[in-house]
């Protein structure tokens, strides 16, 4: 009797939103060969991880098994889908597989990376199947909020999973396919083992509406709308992108599109064939000879990212020639993901500074999720009818939640998050064993892991500030001169009325007064000591104990 498996283990997505990257395996325990689904980013933020430019799955397990892995399979072209395809392609070297749209995105990403032409490969929806070690690969299209989507039907030795991606229902997405019932039916209709699911609106639970139902609320508010109209949303929404710009055009406004994710994104999408009837646009020096009333701009930025157009406008006079002023109205035609909510209200409070109108998604109007409510994920259930449910794609919550709904019906649900790997052999699904991970940061030009410490001292930093300590000896081992401090962060002065350095420089000078020899010459034990003084006396002065770096210069 074989011993061989077959398993799921998620690397990043389950237990979180963004950073997607899932592993299935088959073969005896420890040597399955694998296929990876999905290697995607996540974002920082000011609280958690300072100074981080992007946040990508912790590796480490996959590196050790580089020799196991047959293909990683993008499913779709969001960030945190495909962002770490080109970081983090030279540590796998295994071909990477994508539909066209998507490759063409993930292309520039590789690329950027030096990753050679054949890294890549193009391949056709389902029915075509694509061979990767013990397993077989079809690409099922899918409706979500950017063209190409696609479910995968995975084929093992031990039945078929279908692992949906990001999905919504809608037969009338705009841009891109629409949900099929009679092609999931087919891949279906021979038996499903699991179905690993997005997870994401499991607690909406109302139906999920159709892109398309935007367009007539779209238009009646362009045809409303006075004075200069600037919109945001997710630039790889190229269906909203498109009802946005043909209701401005049809309004008698001109498209300006601001901000380099969003020109490349339709670009991307009108070579590939898929956005067509998008209206002609204008860059933003002919823009600003337009009259305001008759002027759209389409800009990145919908998420309070700090450096994209939605931003600068808020921030600046002008900006590429474009100001915003009274009278104006600006739409936020996405969703906040949670998290980013900071960010967003700053700019609307600035937009609001300037007399800017405001209009956000709340109202219901202007914003349909890409992401399936608890009716359609009933559905998928119903269409699929699998042995087990495995959600994916959400917070611990939304994997709970979605786990019970699949219990509920007579589903074997189970919640696995971020490292447990499932054995999927059996009828049952079962915890098989816990795998080490955590994140990887890109910090400028350096990847590096959650446990090298460097984060946690920048916060560290950002919450108590810093004191430099300089200390010279001589070729004695003695003290040449007092001890001098240099503050960053904090305080000038102290409960004490005097200078925080001075108070701080007058406690070390003593403490160098009495040190005996044995302390002089022991530079650990010097550091650890005048580290000390530091932190006490600047809790007695200021309540707070800042990071504390000590230099010692020996004369020889």
């Amino acid at each position: 009797m074989s011993n061989d498996r077959l398993i799921y283990l998620p690397l990043g997505g389950a237990g979180e939103i963004g950073m997607n990257c899932y592993v299935y395996g088959y073969g005896a325990p420890g040597k399955e060969r694998l296929i990876i689904v999905d290697l995607g980013v996540t974002f920082p933020d000011m609280d958690t991880t300072p100074g981080v430019d992007l946040i990508m799955p912790d590796i480490t397990w996959l590196e050790k098994r580089r020799d196991q892995i047959d293909g990683v399979f993008i499913t779709h072209g969001h960030e945190d889908h495909i962002g770490a395809v080109g970081h983090l392609y030279d540590k796998l070297r295994a071909p990477i597989f994508a539909r066209k749209f998507t490759a063409s995105l993930a292309r520039r990403k590789l690329d950027e990376h030096g990753a050679p032409e054949s890294a890549l490969n193009v391949v056709e929806a389902y029915p075509a199947f694509t061979q990767a070690g013990p397993f077989k690969v079809a690409y099922v299209p899918i409706s979500h909020s950017i063209p190409e989507s696609a479910g995968l039907a995975i084929d093992t030795p031990q039945g078929r999973i279908l692992h949906t991606g990001d999905f919504k229902i809608d037969e009338s997405p705009v841009v891109g396919e629409p949900f099929d019932r009679k092609l999931w039916d087919e891949v279906s209709k021979d038996g499903v083992k699991a179905l690993v699911c997005d997870s994401t609106n499991v607690f909406s639970q109302h139906a999920g509406r159709s892109e398309s139902t935007l367009r007539e609320p779209i238009s009646k508010f362009m045809k409303e709308a006075t004075g200069m109209v600037v919109a945001t949303t997710f630039a790889s929404n190229v269906a909203r992108l498109k009802t946005l710009a043909t209701a401005a055009s049809d309004a008698g406004r001109t498209v300006c599109l601001l901000g380099r994710s969003m020109q490349r994104m339709t670009q991307t999408a009108k070579e590939t064939g898929l956005l067509e009837g998008f209206p002609q646009t204008v860059g933003p020096e002919e823009a600003a000879d337009i009259p305001r009333q008759n002027l759209f701009c389409l800009v990145t930025g919908s998420q309070g990212e700090r450096r994209a157009a939605s931003a600068q406008l808020a921030n600046n006079k002008s900006y590429l020639g474009i100001g915003l002023k009274e009278g104006d109205t600006f739409l936020f035609s996405s969703k906040t993901i949670p998290g980013n909510e900071r960010g967003v209200i700053r700019i609307m409070n600035q937009l609001s500074e300037k007399g800017v109108d405001i209009v956000d998604h709340n109202d219901g109007d202007y914003h349909v999720s890409g992401h399936a409510n608890q009716p359609d994920l009933l559905e998928m259930h119903k269409i699929t009818k699998p042995q087990m449910v495995i959600p994916m794609h959400g917070e611990h919550r939304h994997l709970r939640e979605h786990a019970k709904l699949a219990d509920k019906n007579g589903l074997a649900g189970i919640v696995a998050v971020n490292g447990m790997m499932l054995d999927l052999s059996g009828n049952q699904p079962k915890v098989a064993e816990y795998i080490d991970t955590g994140r990887t940061y890109l910090d400028g030009s350096v990847k590096y892991g959650a446990m090298d410490g460097i984060i946690r001292d920048r916060i560290r930093m950002a919450l108590n500030g810093h004191v430099t300590v300089t200390l010279i000896i001589d070729e004695n081992d003695d003290p040449l001169g007092d001890p001098w401090v240099e503050l960053m962060g904090l305080p000038e002065t102290g409960r004490s009325n005097a200078a925080l350095a001075e108070v701080l420089e007058g406690d070390l000078g003593q403490f160098m007064g009495r040190a005996k020899p044995k302390t002089l010459r022991n530079e650990e034990a010097l550091e650890k000591e005048l580290r000390k003084i530091v932190r006490q006396v600047s809790q007695n002065e200021i309540g707070k104990k800042p990071e504390v770096t000590v230099v010692v210069s020996r004369l020889n």
